[in-house]
């Protein structure tokens, strides 16, 4: 039985400075005292996020413009985010909100409707109602929020806001992406944070080591918080740490992605990031061929390798464009299908693929998504370093632009090593350019 003057204080009366002394002190009983609580008297606790959250989950104080959470994964910054606009709405400050993530079923699933998105969070008496074909949330007391995705940044023209939530805009494939105005997502949306006399902006984000998020650190106007994974250890599975966390300890991959480092380029890397981004375009000039690169896997269990597929395009000056990146882990009909989809989607050429690595099967899988498609083998008679190197240079030599953000792909080519197992949407990549600006020794294969 739980003594009767813990019982009088904690649930009668559910004060809360004795509940967290209990809960700090004796998680026991602390935990007897909520198993005991009626509905409403654990209604006055559970929903109250300051009660629950670490420290570095509640705002800071002071007159920031952007509070910038960047942390590992599974640190609760989807859940901070969240409570930071309910509480914004609680308070009367926000009136008009935008929520933003990379595309509009990343807001919906995560953001709004995920275990840690806004309607979860939500008190039951002040859960907003959410009308998905209007990319709307209204609360209870008027306040609401409208649903953006940063790949269509002219949807962020023209609407003013108070608040605003941005989800992993570190990795928003499109976060370079300008309309035809020439504002990306997130120019557009700081242009239109100016309602109310408190307009304030949360960003939650894995980092990861590009300009536009080195320049966000730096603003006087930025307040950046965060942590690692083992800061929320306590409500994750130790499943989840045993077999995702742990193993990645120690590896470049886990220093960022668990404990939130921001990192330099890799010494010894072909390509590093700054370089890349430094040739980033927000539009290529007309080209005169587009391939589709496929460097394939052969197998679709969650432990194959993804099948690399890009689409890349050169145009009359010899200067070649990323224009796509449309890897995936999944079975062979399913990367043919989406290979022949890019291939007409981009009015390509031809599709190309590593014979090495899957042989004739390549084809084949082809030939049943599109008989028609004209495919090209390409055979790897030089080591993955010597192939790729050339690529390089034409990089070092300002030939080749990526329309457009593409964090994996470019993860791949900043982090990897000669010697290192190469990545597959690198391989790719390496194959698509080979083809169009250095020439390669391939085999032509036409439909019949």
């Amino acid at each position: 039985m739980i003594p009767q003057e813990i019982n009088q204080d904690a649930i009668d009366v559910m004060n809360k400075q004795v509940l967290i002394d209990l809960k700090q002190q004796k998680p026991d009983v602390f935990r007897q005292v909520m198993e005991e609580a009626s509905n409403e008297e654990l209604a006055t606790v559970l929903y109250d996020w300051r009660f629950w959250a670490r420290n570095e989950q509640l705002p800071p104080p002071g007159e920031w413009f952007t509070w910038l959470i960047m942390s590992g994964r599974g640190w609760g910054k989807t859940r901070t985010g969240a409570e930071w606009v309910n509480e914004r709405v609680r308070s009367g400050i926000a009136k008009s909100i935008a929520l933003v993530g990379d595309t509009a079923a990343d807001v919906r699933d995560v953001m709004v409707e995920g275990p840690s998105g806004i309607l979860q969070s939500s008190h039951p008496y002040e859960r907003p109602e959410y009308e998905p074909s209007k990319r709307r949330l209204t609360w209870p007391n008027g306040a609401t929020a409208s649903c953006f995705a940063a790949e269509s940044p002219e949807s962020l023209r023209g609407p003013e806001v108070d608040t605003a939530w941005c989800d992993e805009p570190a990795k928003w494939t499109n976060l370079r992406k300008k309309d035809n105005e020439g504002g990306t997502a997130w120019d557009n949306l700081m242009y239109g944070l100016r309602a109310g006399s408190d307009p304030r902006c949360v960003a939650t984000t894995t980092p990861r080591p590009i300009k536009w998020l080195k320049e966000l650190i730096r603003k006087q106007s930025t307040i950046t918080t965060g942590g690692s994974t083992y800061d929320n250890q306590a409500n994750l599975a130790r499943q989840y740490f045993e077999n995702v966390i742990k193993p990645r300890e120690g590896t470049r991959l886990g220093r960022q992605e668990i404990f939130a480092q921001l990192l330099e380029d890799v010494e010894g890397s072909l390509w590093s990031l700054s370089l890349i981004d430094s040739l980033r375009r927000e539009r290529h000039l007309p080209l005169v061929r587009v391939v589709v690169a496929i460097d394939p896997s052969v197998t679709s269990k969650e432990t194959s390798d993804e099948c690399g597929i890009v689409v890349v395009g050169k145009d009359e000056n010899d200067h070649g464009y990323l224009l796509e990146d449309c890897s995936k882990r999944c079975s062979p009909e399913d990367w043919a299908r989406t290979a022949v989809e890019a291939f007409h989607r981009h009015n390509a050429d031809r599709i190309i693929g590593e014979a090495n690595n899957g042989g004739d099967m390549i084809e084949s899988v082809l030939r049943v998504v599109d008989p028609n498609v004209p495919y090209r083998k390409v055979h790897a008679s030089r080591s993955k370093q010597t192939r790729a190197e050339p690529v390089a240079a034409l990089y070092e030599k300002g030939r080749v632009h990526h329309v457009g953000s593409f964090p994996q792909c470019e993860d791949e080519m900043a982090t990897w090593v000669p010697g290192d197992p190469s990545p597959n949407r690198m391989d790719a990549l390496v194959w698509g350019f080979t083809e169009l600006m250095l020439g390669s020794t391939t085999e032509l294969v036409l439909a019949v």
